[in-house]
């Protein structure tokens, strides 16, 4: 049994922030060593013009402050997001602010973009060797800022060169007005002005935008032809859901903020399956929400998924979850004949 294996029952029974400061404290002192063998080959893909080890990626929010992407990377992920980071160090909301709902194995959170900052965040991601797999960087504007596409503007010419991707967090819940920035207008407007100044930094990396899984059929339209105009590479879907869907349970369950886990499953996919009609291959999509399984993976990759992330399994079931992920897809696509990952990619639609 590993130190990890040991640990989880520990940290389950620490508050749910301080176990993941605790989680990212020990992975960047090399406490724990990750040892996971290399995924099946098929699972490898191309997408972005990246290749990627495996379609599954760990979803921003984890390591906020680029700390541990490569110990997560050496966990089997194909890819991590970083973030989300912004211009100024941040403490986010009062506390408490994250909260389990153990019966849903979900979380509430409401944590408002803490971070260290941007020069934190890039110092880091300049120190690495850049040879573990793709990382991207989310970021977003600061709770108080004057000029919220000018923070977009500032970040990503400082982190586009340090990155493999870059995604614009316009969705979080926890920021005031926040997601007023998903209009068709805004949308354009923050990406052409984001792409541009990443470009001027020397990088040419995609951009891809990160949007609310509580948008309407309408508003899902709107946003990916507004992307799509703009010149965005792709779609992350989607971001944790103010909706509260039945069967919650537990004293937490009417708490403010970002619910993500299982109960956001059947909405993120949905709004992922809308995009992916509307896009027709013009986007590459992620799909992120309530995916604990191979299963799930594999319902976001024949949804029209070309990446799929998790990160609140991880918290309940551990970096073990990630091999076993890894298995389960792999059977599930010799199942159905399927030869790859995009082979499958849309086949559910």
């Amino acid at each position: 049994m590993s130190l990890i294996d040991l640990g989880m029952p520990l940290a389950r029974m620490l508050d749910p922030e301080t176990a993941h400061a605790l989680s990212v404290r020990m992975l960047a002192s090399g406490m724990l060593r990750p040892r996971t063998p290399p995924p099946d080959p098929r699972l490898a893909t191309e997408v972005l013009g990246l290749r990627f080890k495996s379609p599954i990626g760990l979803a921003a929010g984890f390591d906020k402050n680029a700390e541990v992407p490569d110990a997560m990377l050496g966990f089997g992920f194909g890819f991590v997001e970083v973030g989300t980071i912004t211009p100024k160090p941040q403490a986010g909301n009062p506390h408490p602010r994250m909260f389990r709902l153990r019966a849903n194995r979900a979380v509430i959170n409401r944590l408002g973009f803490n971070n260290q900052g941007l020069e934190a965040a890039a110092g880091r991601l300049a120190a690495r060797r850049r040879d573990g797999g793709p990382v991207a960087a989310n970021i977003g504007p600061n709770r108080d800022s004057a000029d919220r596409i000018q923070d977009f503007e500032l970040c990503a010419a400082r982190i586009a060169p340090l990155a493999d991707l870059l995604v614009l967090n316009i969705s979080s819940p926890n920021t005031p007005g926040l997601r007023d920035l998903q209009g068709g207008d805004a949308v354009g407007n923050i990406l052409r002005r984001t792409i541009a100044a990443a470009r001027d930094s020397g990088a040419a990396l995609p951009v891809l935008l990160k949007i609310a899984p509580d948008l309407d059929a309408g508003e899902v339209e709107a946003v990916v032809e507004a992307a799509v105009a703009a010149g965005a590479a792709g779609l992350v879907i989607g971001n944790t859901t103010v909706s509260r869907p039945d069967g919650l349970r537990g004293r937490h369950r009417g708490e403010q903020g970002g619910l993500s886990g299982p109960p956001l499953f059947g909405l993120s996919t949905r709004v992922l399956a809308q995009a992916a009609g509307i896009a027709r291959g013009r986007l590459a999509l992620v799909g992120v929400g309530g995916v604990s399984s191979g299963a799930d993976a594999y319902v976001k990759i024949r949804a029209g998924a070309d990446l799929v992330e998790l990160y609140t399994a991880l918290a309940y079931e551990g970096p073990g979850l990630v091999r076993r992920i890894h298995d389960e897809l792999a059977a599930l696509l010799d199942r159905d004949g399927f030869a790859s990952v995009a082979a499958a990619k849309g086949a559910g639609l």
